[in-house]
């Protein structure tokens, strides 16, 4: 509160004079009854950092927090771009920018629901955004699923970029078929980098033991299936464009799956045309793929087609899949059909990639089971509560699509912070996590992973040699 001196003039009307007087009046000055906002952020990935990106643009004094399970920060570009695509992970600048702000602390190893939970953080906060991923796998369901060598493709994504959870994945390389159930840009990473030749993967930030198993692969084939058609495959044109055009690679499509597509070109949108048009460009030389199929290794992806069981003694011996028509007008929301009619591929490796689901990491977040997300209208999820990325939205779309969702939510909370109460946000947490013991790696702590990751990886010809033990981490991190 600041004091004032106001000059008031009076007028004597019994001498015909003004007098002035000078009275003491207390004024709240506009700065000084001014609240800082105040918001903390679950997640620092894609989602969690574009959404802090968007609310240090459109409100000069906002503070914002970023909580983070791991030690380390960047979410899924670290740990779910394929090693081979270092210019999507050039994102990381952006994001390295966004956390040097004043207004910004990361907070790492902190595991919200159990280190505190979503209340306190709704307590202490102007607005909470929910923004940590999606990190459980969708199952198929099917007799077979649980041998060994049956493994989800979250975690052997996992297991190649070092997330710690999954660097004990078994994963046995020791057969010449592999096969990738689903369709996507992430099934597609799968396959090419079971496929691509190792001196290649040794440029990459890819695991050294992932790169070790690698290097003594026996697999030479990856079916790649789908249940729907081409016109429903979910991976992108510059994907397939990448793997079609790998060093003693070869695509080898079926002709059947493509009976009837041509005409559907003209009402297709441009990239989806641009996409069927590689396709049926590439399966003219299937001819030639098939002849000189023994000199190299090969990706198959096949259409209209579910598995039904995986078979094996111990180990994945062969899947049986069964054929399906699709049905409805629209080719966006056409459905697969299952039929009588079924097909046997023998295989020594099947990897699931049809799909995350995200995890109810507090009891007081409403959560749908069965989709796998939170419950939300629009990134608005209760109170002063939001949900953004793949934690609201479900595992669809790439960074692009996350960056505009997560701009949009930002935008929601800085229209709805309800600033009539101060806030004590970081004073408060860091209170609650010495309570409890709870070691907190700041982003300068984060720095010395990082430089630490960097030397290692100069020494073996890499970008970054990524450390996957926790207790590493923390070692260095606060040291």
């Amino acid at each position: 509160m600041k004091c004032s001196v106001i000059m008031h003039t009076t007028s004597d009307k019994k001498n015909g004079r003004s007098i002035m007087s000078l009275k003491m009046v207390k004024k709240f000055s506009h700065f000084s009854n001014k609240v800082t906002p105040r918001v903390c952020i679950v997640g620092s990935g894609p989602a969690g950092f574009y959404a802090c990106q968007q609310l240090l643009k459109l409100c000069a004094d906002v503070h914002v927090d970023i909580l983070e399970r791991l030690p380390v920060p960047y979410g899924l570009v670290r740990f779910g771009v394929a090693p081979d695509h270092p210019k999507v992970k050039n994102v990381i600048n952006t994001f390295h920018k966004i956390a040097k702000n004043s207004r910004v602390n990361f907070m790492g190893n902190i595991n919200v629901g159990e280190d505190i939970t979503v209340e306190e953080l709704k307590n202490n906060y102007h607005a909470v955004l929910l923004a940590y991923g999606s990190d459980q796998d969708k199952v198929l369901g099917i007799p077979g699923e649980t041998l060994n060598n049956v493994i989800s493709g979250r975690q052997f994504v996992g297991w190649y970029n070092g997330v710690p959870f999954d660097k004990d994945l078994k994963v046995n390389l020791d057969t010449e078929e592999a096969l990738v159930v689903g369709q996507g840009n992430v099934a597609l990473d799968i396959a090419r980098i079971l496929l691509t030749p190792i001196d290649e993967l040794k440029k990459t930030d890819i695991t050294s033991y992932a790169l070790e198993q690698l290097s003594q692969s026996r697999i030479r084939k990856v079916w790649l299936v789908g249940r729907r058609g081409p016109l429903q495959a979910a991976f992108t044109t510059a994907e397939l464009r990448e793997i079609s055009k790998m060093q003693n690679c070869t695509t080898m499509w079926r002709s059947e799956d493509f009976q009837a597509i041509e005409e559907h070109l003209l009402n297709l949108p441009r990239p989806k045309k641009r996409m069927i048009e590689l396709m049926l460009n590439n399966l003219s030389h299937t001819t030639f793929a098939k002849e000189n199929s023994t000199k190299m290794k090969i990706l198959a992806p096949i259409f209209f087609r579910s598995p039904k069981e995986i078979i094996g003694t111990n180990f994945v011996q062969r899947v049986i899949l069964t054929k399906n028509n699709v049905t409805g007008d629209n080719f966006l929301t056409a459905r697969a059909v299952p039929t009588c009619f079924e097909e046997e591929i023998s295989c020594g490796l099947v990897i699931k990639s049809i799909g995350y689901k995200s995890v109810q990491i507090d009891k007081d977040i409403p959560f749908d089971q069965c989709v796998g997300r939170i419950i939300n209208s629009y990134g608005k999820v209760k109170d002063n509560l939001y949900a953004a990325g793949w934690a609201a939205t479900g595992p669809t779309g790439v960074i692009l699509s996350t960056m505009t969702n997560a701009f949009q939510i930002g935008n929601l909370i800085n229209q709805e912070l309800d600033l009539s109460h101060p806030k004590v946000g970081t004073k408060r947490l860091i209170e609650i996590f010495k309570e409890k013991n709870v070691a907190i790696v700041r982003f300068e702590d984060w720095e010395k992973i990082d430089k630490v990751e960097c030397e290692r990886g100069k020494i073996l010809g890499k970008p970054r040699e990524k450390i996957v033990d926790i207790a590493e981490m923390l070692k260095i991190a606060l040291s």
